[in-house]
């Protein structure tokens, strides 16, 4: 009923999971990680919890292999699939003998793909490849091998949601959470290629890529990405037109006033007093 990857970056010791499935809110059930611990995906009827009590167990220093063994014997339910990546990039994963076919899992290094009532038996195999030849973050890589898995035919039952949850390789700090990307698609007739869009948004907003955000960001702020692409370009026109339209906004005055100190916006506010040079 659903198909997913989760792996561990050697490099940045990064560690994340994707997923998609034809139920609603996958990114609810499936998925689970801790910074500098692990990632988990549980599926096939697991109950809901079990990939936390996986984590838990992680951190206190118990091995994937033995976790996966631990709640394969405890399953309630045949079906169950469950997958580990630890911080060192320790791998394990089990199938349950009663999983619906087409289902199983394929461990590679430092990954494992797995599904249960897939369309195709090629769908794991094109996962792993994919991902094995992908290049980039292991954001792009997760996304990658997810694509190739619902090209290859995914879900049996068709698409509803997605989700992406990538975590950093050191323990969590009171500066930082360690969360790197936590996106979820959770109703969607193409929730990958959807997951795939919301990524490349959360990008832009990292990369301060004004000329994407002035596209595809919510109406009402696309105007102020409008004009700081422009400022940056040096199109002057251009930027003061699309703060003139700002201005139209109800409250969008009172905000650019409250953000007189903020570097991005100062840098074309000045634009909206008439005595400023063309």
């Amino acid at each position: 009923m659903t198909f997913s990857v989760l792996a561990r970056d050697p490099v940045t010791g990064e560690l994340g999971v994707a997923v998609s499935s034809c139920i609603l809110a996958v990114g609810r059930s499936v998925p689970a990680a801790l910074p500098g611990v692990g990632v988990v995906a549980v599926q096939a009827r697991s109950r809901r919890g079990l990939g936390r009590s996986l984590i838990g167990r992680l951190a206190d220093g118990a091995a994937p292999d033995e976790l996966v063994r631990a709640a394969a014997h405890a399953a309630e339910d045949a079906t169950r699939q469950v997958a580990v990546v630890d911080a060192t990039g320790r791998v394990a994963a089990h199938t349950g003998p009663g999983s619906f076919p087409a289902s199983g899992h394929q461990v590679g290094e430092g990954y494992s793909v797995q599904g249960n009532m897939l369309a195709s038996p090629d769908v794991l195999p094109a996962m792993a490849a994919a991902f094995e030849a992908a290049t980039g973050s292991l954001t792009d890589r997760l996304l990658r091998a997810l694509a190739a898995g619902q090209d290859a035919g995914g879900d049996l039952r068709g698409r509803q949601s997605a989700a992406l949850l990538v975590v950093g390789g050191e323990p969590a700090t009171e500066e930082d959470d360690g969360v790197r990307v936590d996106l979820r698609v959770d109703d969607s007739g193409d929730p990958v290629a959807q997951l795939r869009m919301l990524h490349n948004l959360q990008r832009a907003y990292d990369e301060a890529d004004y000329e994407t955000l002035a596209v595809f960001a919510p109406e009402g702020a696309r105007e102020l990405y409008g004009a700081l692409a422009a400022s940056r370009r040096g199109d002057r026109p251009a930027a003061r037109a699309a703060l003139e339209a700002m201005r139209s906004h109800p409250g969008w005055t009172v905000w650019l006033s409250a953000m007189a100190g903020d570097s991005r916006v100062a840098a074309v506010s000045h634009l909206l007093d008439p005595t400023s040079p063309p």
